[in-house]
């Protein structure tokens, strides 16, 4: 069986029942009170300085915050327990706290006599709690069992699922007792509004964004190509290529457009192709080195794309920064600067980075959900529907992308919430145009006409095509980075992004597609050549014509493919959706053509037969379509998401089929080459804590305990017979992250689970003013009745007194779904009380993700990989690929400091 903890009571003093009786010689207000908590009462109410140190929040090292709250599962009683509780069973009223008879879990704050109006600090805010019984929603005191208090995360942990959970049932059941009459109604209005109100923003502040990432990067990446010059088309110098030629049907006739060619005079041909060569190659390096360096200076969380950070990150993992609104700034602009270098990658999933940021900005406005990490996941679990919302024009497709790809934890209300989020930011950024189209992005296309039965066969084909791009892109680009990493003698991250911005500006140029930027080569990759008004690339050449057009589109794909590897990993903003779908387009419409000409060639062919004359049979843009959906399903291993957002990209229900039938044909066969997708791979290869909890993975079929840390090698804190000098002590020689809390060596029962954390704040605290206390002072974990709270330090209150428990005898797949399921960080084994082992999160994912592997790459020592169930104070694994790029060690930047997030 599993459970909680169960406190033996012939095993510790902690665990028997708290003495209710009077005594003689204490007063008739304290005789609900046990002796030390009595004794503990008297000595707040002597000095106030030491109420202020008892009542401090150490939270996110904030001083303004209220008194942790402390839990307990309550447990039902007979009515005919006490005769207060038959007397309020009969008369309907609630015994009071005055009664010898009531419960002690709950007291009238003490009011000290040598100190009109003070009230011990102990029994103030949530706390102070007067006549409500327990079901009215008052919090019980700490010394009852309980998860107990908590000080802050510390940075690259993991956060605390079920105490998170809990703490804000507690918050609720305080806000509705207390909550009555029309003043109460508001603010429980008002509190449930909080969320609503944090989406809203956010939408709105995502679309914003977005439309001027949307302008800004348009207008950067046709400046390597020229500039737009006053004059008398009334042009101006911010004006991209688009804008600055409104009007015109083909771009060769608009005079307001100066290439860099022109502008220096150069009239020859040949000077003309080297001016602009030139500078196409000089500026793109120049703003991909613009966006490394602002990456590495201001915000290194920035780089990449930031969806693999933001799975770990509402996986319960804390990265500080992440979120920060320096990241934000530095992650918008470095965008800016990379897709306008022309480089092969997107904006697609930075955006849902940034979509997260905006999210937690609005978060801290409200304390009441900044102060809950449980609270604070589903909401930013909704505001990453924003992201997907903007970059696609999709908001459904968004809610779908943040359900089936980015989120650990999606209840009901958090879809819901999703989606007002990604209809707020879809409708602020159709408000805002950027294209001046109506199109809330450049390759949304509409298509009239159907498809026929025989086109199955090539979407059928494009799909394979899609699978084994997807899969030996995974592992091509994973080589690249391990290369990369293994490599010592590689120059740094600048330099690097420096060559492969040249390398890709010096292929990018002489090939007219891919000359354009990623964007505008979908949208003319997608679009029927009926509505072409200037055919700028040949797409819609026919015959023998369009021969050296497949030749180009193939070579492209080819090229593109080789261009992404090296590119996605780079330290600088980049996304891998937008490069994925362009090479799925181009080798999708090279098939369209084949088709076409095919068609064209033999329209008495019995498949043709469905053709109708003077009608398209074939277009070669939905071929595009399928085929950027089936590699995009290849590489992210998405499938309904990427259905629905083809469908919003293009308006034609008619192709739902194939664009189905394409994706799953593409994941089956990416699945036989690479079980992960690309975000995966890169949580994998960063060694963050991420056990997904709908990923099938293999899990040996042993028991827990073959790779437990067994009691014999755990480092365990006795009830007693501590200092607070001796626990010190093991705090320095012992850089675990926490401590089960047995009974005695002996019979080893636990009592609970108290982490380094908690444990070192209090030693701190009591080692400091007011308190002061001696190194040789004794420090305890269970009940002690004649312990004096003056000289002594009761660490009850920040011990987990029941946690996760399971028999020794269970099997690994049932702790591992207990981890995936619950968000646990440990589980401990018990037989009959009994301490058996420890499992923590991080030895599970050695486990399911090699742990030879895994402890040979991350340099982990034989004793801390499975054999050990023991995570350092450290991190181990957790933190390594959090600032590190091709193995070389990113110190987090001075700026980095002005914002803290998780």
């Amino acid at each position: 069986m599993t459970g909680h903890a169960n406190n033996d009571s012939s095993a510790s003093s902690s665990s028997r029942p708290l003495n209710n009786g009077s005594s003689s010689s204490n007063s008739n207000s304290n005789s609900n009170s046990p002796p030390g908590d009595r004794d503990e009462l008297e000595l707040w109410s002597e000095d106030e300085d030491i109420a202020d140190v008892l009542t401090e929040d150490p939270i996110r090292d904030r001083e303004d915050l209220e008194e942790p709250l402390s839990f307990k599962r309550k447990q039902k009683q007979n009515v005919l327990s006490t005769p207060g509780r038959f007397l309020s069973a009969i008369t309907g009223s609630r015994p009071g706290t005055d009664s010898p008879h009531s419960s002690p879990r709950v007291r009238t704050p003490i009011q000290d006599a040598g100190r009109p109006g003070f009230t011990s600090p102990r029994r103030t805010g949530v706390n102070a709690t007067t006549t409500h019984g327990t079901k009215d929603g008052a919090p019980l005191d700490w010394y009852v069992e309980g998860p107990g208090r908590r000080v802050g995360y510390e940075d690259l942990t993991a956060i605390d699922w079920i105490f998170e959970y809990t703490k804000e049932r507690q918050r609720l059941r305080v806000l509705y007792a207390s909550a009555q009459g029309l003043l109460g109604y508001f603010q429980q209005l008002v509190d449930s509004s909080q969320v609503w109100v944090i989406l809203i923003l956010t939408g709105m502040a995502v679309g914003a964004v977005a439309a001027g990432i949307d302008i800004t990067t348009d207008w950067l990446g046709d400046l390597k190509t020229g500039y737009c010059s006053g004059g008398p088309e009334g042009g101006a110098f911010y004006l991209n290529k688009g804008f600055c030629c409104w009007g015109y049907d083909e771009f060769s006739k608009c005079a307001g457009w100066t290439p860099w060619a022109k502008a220096l005079g150069v009239s020859s041909t040949g000077g003309k192709w080297f001016i602009e060569y030139f500078f196409f190659m000089f500026l793109s390096v120049i703003l991909a080195c613009a966006a490394a360096i602002l990456v590495r200076e201001y915000g290194i969380y920035a780089k990449h794309s930031g969806i693999p950070e933001i799975k770990t990150v509402l996986g319960g993992f804390i990265i500080r920064r992440f979120l920060g609104s320096w990241t934000l700034i530095t992650k918008s602009l470095g965008l800016c600067l990379a897709v306008g270098s022309g480089m092969w990658l997107g904006k697609e999933g930075p955006l849902v980075h940034v979509a997260c940021c905006c999210a937690n900005l609005f978060i801290k406005l409200f304390s009441n959900i900044n102060e809950n990490e449980a609270r604070k996941r589903e909401v930013l679990s909704a505001a990453a529907a924003s992201g997907i919302s903007v970059a696609f024009g999709s908001p459904i497709g968004g809610v779908l992308f943040s359900l089936e790809q980015i989120s650990y934890y999606f209840p009901d209300k958090t879809m819901w919430q999703s989606f007002v989020c990604a209809m707020t930011a879809a409708v602020v950024l159709q408000a805002f145009d950027p294209f001046r189209t109506g199109q809330l992005v450049m390759y949304q296309v509409k298509y009239s006409t159907g498809w026929h039965g025989f086109e199955l066969i090539p979407f059928a084909l494009l799909g394979i095509m899609g699978g084994i791009y997807g899969g030996l892109f995974v592992k091509a680009n994973m080589a690249v980075a391990r290369w990369k990493k293994n490599t010592p003698w590689l120059p740094g991250p600048i330099t690097q992004v420096a060559a492969v911005a040249l390398l890709t500006a010096l292929i990018n140029y002489p090939n007219s597609y891919m000359k354009f930027q990623t964007s505008e080569l979908v949208s003319n990759l997608f679009v029927e050549c009926t509505k072409y008004v200037d055919d700028q690339i040949g797409l819609c050449k026919t015959g023998v014509a369009s021969a050296p057009t497949i030749v180009l589109l193939v070579f492209g794909a080819v090229l593109g493919f080789f261009l992404a590897t090296i590119t996605f990993g780079l330290q600088l903003p980049a996304g891998i959706i937008l490069p994925s779908m362009a090479i799925g387009a181009l080798s999708g419409r090279a098939v369209g053509i084949i088709m076409e000409i095919w068609v064209a060639n033999h329209p008495t062919f019995f498949p043709f037969a469905s053709c109708e004359p003077d009608v398209p049979c074939v277009i070669p843009g939905t071929y595009a379509i399928i085929g950027a959906a089936a590699s995009l399903a290849g590489v992210t291993k998405m499938t309904v998401s990427i259905v629905v957002i083809m469908f919003e990209l293009t308006g034609a229900l008619t192709y739902v089929l194939p664009i189905m039938i394409a994706v799953m044909i593409s994941k089956w066969v990416g699945d036989a080459i690479s079980r992960r997708g690309i975000y995966e791979a890169w949580i994998h290869f960063n060694e963050y804590p991420f056990l997904d909890n709908s990923e099938e993975m293999v899990i040996p079929d042993i028991p827990a305990s073959q790779i437990m840390t067994r009691i014999e090698d755990l480092v365990v804190l006795t009830a007693t017979g501590h200092t607070i000098a001796s626990l010190k002590n093991i705090l320095d020689t012992h850089p675990y992250r926490g401590f089960p809390v047995i009974s005695d060596p002996r019979d080893a029962i636990l009592l609970g689970y108290i982490s380094r954390q908690e444990l070192t704040y209090n030693l701190r605290i009591s080692s400091s003013p007011p308190r002061s206390l001696p190194p040789e002072t004794e420090a305890y974990f269970s009940h002690q009745p004649l312990a004096d709270p003056r000289t002594t330090l009761d660490l009850r209150p920040w011990m987990d007194q029941t946690p996760i428990t399971m028999p020794s005898r269970s099997s690994l797949h049932l702790a591992v779904t207990y981890f995936q399921k619950l968000g646990l960080r440990y589980v401990l084994f018990s037989d009959r009380g009994a301490l058996q082992g420890l499992l923590t999160k991080k030895d599970v994912w050695y486990v399911l993700n090699g742990a030879e592997e895994t402890r040979r790459t991350s340099g982990l020592s034989r004793d801390m990989g499975v054999q050990s169930g023991l995570t350092r104070e450290d991190g181990g694994g957790e933190q390594r690929g959090l600032l590190r790029d091709d193995g070389h060690e990113e110190g987090i930047s001075p700026a980095d400091d002005r914002d803290t997030i998780l």
